[in-house]
């Protein structure tokens, strides 16, 4: 399928325009190489402190419009494909239903049309696709896992219950949290869950109505950070998120599970090539991660709850240490690796993560809205982020990238932290400017 050359957006733009997409440097300068394009991002290092400020909902319409438009133009920047998806492997993709949301963009022509796909939901958790385009959906407290589509009606995709796990002992932010789809769904028809128990967080792997058999037991439970994230990796590995349980210690212990990125074979074993001998930690210093998403170079990003300050987005690396509770935000010592984005936390508190192309987007709870960061070739950070949906639709969950290419997120406001509305908790479809991302 053809791509769009960034020369053929870039150069028939206007300057207003150039100039509203926030890159003065490339409005003087024209179109950039990637010579330009890597000293861009040597000179700017995203740390998003003031002047960033809370929105309003007053001020939300003109915030969603100015990130909308902004995002039609990095997803172009970055080689985004427009005009119809490659199709599914399984076959033709599943129907949607027309969007039921005025496009969001505040009258910039429907860059943004935004479809409520399943509302009526409690706390969805985690979302993960199988062959047919349908996906399975966790509800944290009621324990049930979900099928979303692929059948719909006039009033958005058929939501149907498929179980519940009744190992699950919930609480606080504890419960059914991350769930993962077997890379080899289509021959052993296995899907992987990350859930609390009275003793513990576990992963388990199951068949649909069957069983769970626990694959790793010992996750350190508590009322708040219990990570919780699962998802596999370009490199055939299941990766999950642990949080520190409200122990700080246990985010330095390198023989603790918690407040780590781990990595595994699908029997729970540690994956070969882990830094650690023997051991399932693939990052550590960690206070609670809970969304993980990896680029085209299948380098790894991890959104990460701070304390009383900053959030973080951070680039992981296999072994290293991300400084947790030594450091929040940017630390300045050279044990620790330093974040690539923060944030005030009252404006993030981001979630669930998805790369699409070269915009890593961020769901978030407290800072109710979807942020958006455009990386580079070379994995650091361009220009500076971008909010979409900001106080629109309250708590911000998950994100994820569909099989047809548009972008699913998820609310959270019936997590007791929300102010929910009459249809809460949704399911929200975003496809970008003209059909680029996802089929109408």
């Amino acid at each position: 399928m053809a791509r769009i050359q960034f020369s053929q957006f870039w150069e028939p733009l206007p300057n207003t325009i150039r100039s509203h997409f926030g890159y003065p440097y490339l409005t003087t300068r024209g179109t950039p190489s990637d010579a330009d394009i890597q000293q861009r991002a040597s000179l700017v290092r995203v740390n998003a402190r003031p002047p960033y400020r809370r929105s309003s909902r007053r001020t939300a319409a003109a915030t969603t419009a100015t990130a909308a438009a902004s995002l039609t133009a990095l997803l172009l920047a970055g080689g985004c494909a427009f005009g119809e998806p490659e199709p599914d492997q399984a076959g033709a993709p599943p129907t949607f239903p027309a969007p039921t949301e005025t496009p969001a963009g505040g009258g910039v022509d429907q860059q943004v049309a935004v479809t409520v796909l399943a509302s009526g939901l409690a706390v969805p958790w985690g979302v993960a696709f199988l062959p047919d385009g349908a996906a399975l959906v966790t509800e944290r407290d009621s324990a049930k896992i979900l099928q979303v589509g692929p059948g719909s009606s006039p009033d958005g995709l058929d939501v149907t219950e498929v179980q519940t796990i009744d190992q699950v002992d919930g609480g606080g932010e504890g419960g059914l949290l991350g769930i993962a789809v077997s890379p080899d769904y289509a021959t052993d028809e296995t899907v992987f869950i990350y859930y609390s128990t009275a003793e513990d967080n576990r992963i388990a792997r199951l068949t649909l109505d069957g069983e769970p058999e626990p694959i790793v037991t010992g996750i350190p439970l508590s009322g708040i950070h219990n990570g919780g994230r699962l998802a596999f990796g370009p490199d055939g590995f299941l990766y999950a998120t642990t949080g520190d349980a409200s122990d700080t210690g246990l985010s330095q212990d390198q023989e603790s599970l918690g407040g780590k990125i781990l990595r595994m074979t699908p029997d729970g074993a540690p994956a070969p090539g882990n830094p650690f001998p023997d051991s399932l930690v693939w990052s550590l210093g960690h206070r609670n991660v809970q969304g993980i998403a990896w680029d085209g170079q299948d380098r790894l990003y991890a959104t990460e709850f701070g304390q009383n300050l900053w959030d973080e987005i951070n680039l992981i690396e296999p072994g290293e240490n991300y400084g947790w509770p030594q450091v929040e935000g940017e630390g300045g010592d050279g044990r620790f690796v330093d974040p690539l984005v923060v944030w005030p936390t009252e404006e993030s508190s981001c979630s669930g993560a998805a790369v699409v192309e070269r915009i890593l987007a961020a769901a978030c709870l407290r800072g109710e809205r979807l942020w958006l960061v455009e990386l580079t070739e070379s994995g650091t950070v361009f220009g500076q982020p971008r909010a979409l949906l900001t106080e629109e639709y309250g708590r911000l969950r998950t994100v994820v990238q569909a099989p047809d290419g548009s972008v699913w997120v998820t609310t959270s406001n019936q997590d007791g932290r929300g102010e929910p509305a009459p249809e809460d908790d949704r399911i929200l479809r975003l496809v970008f400017a003209d059909g680029g991302a996802g089929r109408s």
